[in-house]
């Protein structure tokens, strides 16, 4: 059977679709006999074949399945008899893989829930976006009580050490957008000192208020030190608050008193993370205070 590599909407590294002969074809082709290219793109085959086959997948039911925004679903899967995985998830940002029966292709998906949820409620919890024709969406349209697999919980997530201490560094901006606020709810309801911190600043960008999640919690998070600033890029006419883009509002605002003590935080679409990046860096900010989950 081909292998095929193709990028995923979670993995904003994974920018390779190329279909490959089988493996066992592969492993007759001397590399050395293939183009650069090729060559490059055969190792990845193998090492993503390697990858697949060590993989352990765990079976645990949906706790909770309902909707959290227009075509955002709040999902909640048990893990209380896998201690394991729920010791796994160790920093805000990490994901794991799942996949649900009848389906070849896992998905990739950001814990939304803090690290320390695991082992006070036995559950993971995610905010998914239901995509047409993908994985998401075939969860999405399951139940209560139905049993997906999951993997370990991987990833580096959001080093906050490098924007630590927070009397060093007491400006944190934060830029999210559309189901990216999943891992930054991690973030925010795992803790970073943002009370002892002066101007911490969520952006946090969607279509409109229908396609916001997590309003519900804006409250709380403000009440720990975050300061929430939406930015409805198609708002209905009763909006006054920010619109455009995130990074366009962040533009507009600015405000960073100074860079040398200045974190950043990213999790959203590939062009605003790369805009922000740029903008941040044109005023001080050091490239190494900038986190990503990937």
């Amino acid at each position: 059977m081909a292998l095929t590599l193709s990028a995923s909407p979670s993995l904003p590294n994974a920018h390779v679709s190329q279909t490959f002969p089988p493996m066992s074809t592969l492993r007759r082709i001397p590399l050395l006999h293939l183009k650069p290219q090729r060559r490059h793109l055969a190792t990845l085959a193998a090492a993503a074949a390697v990858r697949q086959d060590t993989t352990v997948w765990t079976p645990a039911p949906l706790a909770e399945i309902s909707p959290a925004a227009e075509s955002l679903f709040h999902i909640s899967i048990d893990i209380s008899d896998a201690p394991d995985i729920g010791s796994s998830h160790t920093r805000a940002g990490q994901y794991l893989q799942l996949r649900v029966a009848d389906v070849e292709k896992p998905t990739f998906l950001a814990v939304a829930s803090p690290p320390s949820f695991a082992s006070s409620s036995g559950a993971f919890e995610f905010l998914v976006k239901s995509v047409a024709g993908s994985t998401a969406e075939v969860l999405c349209g399951l139940k209560k009580g139905d049993v997906v697999e999951i993997s370990q919980v991987m990833g580096r997530g959001f080093d906050v050490d490098r924007i630590q201490p927070p009397d060093e560094y007491p400006t944190v901006l934060i830029f999210a957008t559309g189901s990216g606020i999943s891992p930054i709810r991690s973030l925010i309801e795992s803790g970073f000192s943002s009370k002892e911190r002066s101007d911490v600043r969520l952006y946090y960008g969607a279509r409109n208020l229908k396609r916001m999640a997590y309003q519900d919690k804006f409250k709380e998070w403000e009440s720990s030190g975050v300061k929430i600033v939406p930015v409805l890029s198609q708002p209905d006419g009763n909006w006054s608050g920010e619109t455009g883009y995130v990074q366009a509002a962040f533009s507009r605002a600015k405000k960073i008193f100074n860079p040398h003590g200045t974190g950043v935080v990213l999790c959203g679409q590939k062009q605003m993370a790369e805009e922000v990046t740029s903008i941040v860096l044109a005023e001080g900010v050091s490239s190494e205070k900038i986190l990503k989950n990937f």
